[in-house]
């Protein structure tokens, strides 16, 4: 009869835990670099939106009542570097003779006729329905405007500097036309410019 051996059972697998993977540790170099990157974007980005528009404040009452003193708005810098200013339109300026940036309406385009007789303004001839005005005007004059000028008056029109004071409005004193009040936030609104009829 033939012998019996034992039989041993194999011993088990030992099972091995692979080694944690090494920790990864990004060079200090790349993360200047990166950190660099970031802020040039950030200002390019901040300088191509100043490039576009602009924020100011309004100081005084002479757009009232279309604009309150104290209110922020936002105006487009490009908008006439495609069009021309057109009547009604609410610009921002520099004053021709001061280092003041004003607001203000455009009323005459160059060649035209401004007259302002009996409270009633009329552009070469047609009397401009103009709802916006804070009240009718008190003073009396005519205007021809020149060449490449503007004549703008402030909708609060018996408490304005503007053309009726001043005088013209050169195109190249144009800042931009006004677009949103942004502040206060109950005053938000679309700037409401005025379209008048050709005359």
């Amino acid at each position: 009869m033939a012998d019996m051996q034992p039989i041993t059972p194999p011993p088990p697998p030992v099972r091995t835990e692979p080694p944690p993977p090494a920790a990864f540790r990004r060079p200090t170099s790349a993360f200047v670099r990166e950190i660099i990157e970031t802020l040039l974007l950030t200002f390019f980005i901040f300088w191509i939106v100043n490039s576009l528009v602009g924020r100011y404040r309004i100081d005084g009452n002479s757009m009232n009542p279309t604009l309150l003193n104290g209110e922020y708005l936002i105006i487009s810098n490009f908008a006439y570097q495609l069009d021309d200013p057109e009547r009604g339109d609410i610009i921002v300026f520099r004053h021709p003779t001061s280092e003041l940036n004003l607001i203000k309406r455009v009323i005459g385009l160059p060649g035209d006729t401004v007259t302002i007789q009996n409270g009633v303004v009329s552009v070469n001839g047609v009397a401009l329905d103009e709802p916006y005005i804070q009240a009718a005007p008190t003073y009396s004059s005519s205007w021809v405007v020149p060449d490449g000028q503007y004549f703008v008056l402030g909708d609060n029109r018996n408490n304005s500097s503007d053309s009726h004071a001043w005088g013209f409005l050169p195109l190249d004193h144009i800042l931009g036309k006004a677009l949103v009040v942004y502040w206060p936030p109950s005053d938000w609104e679309r700037i409401p410019h005025h379209e008048f009829p050709s005359s």
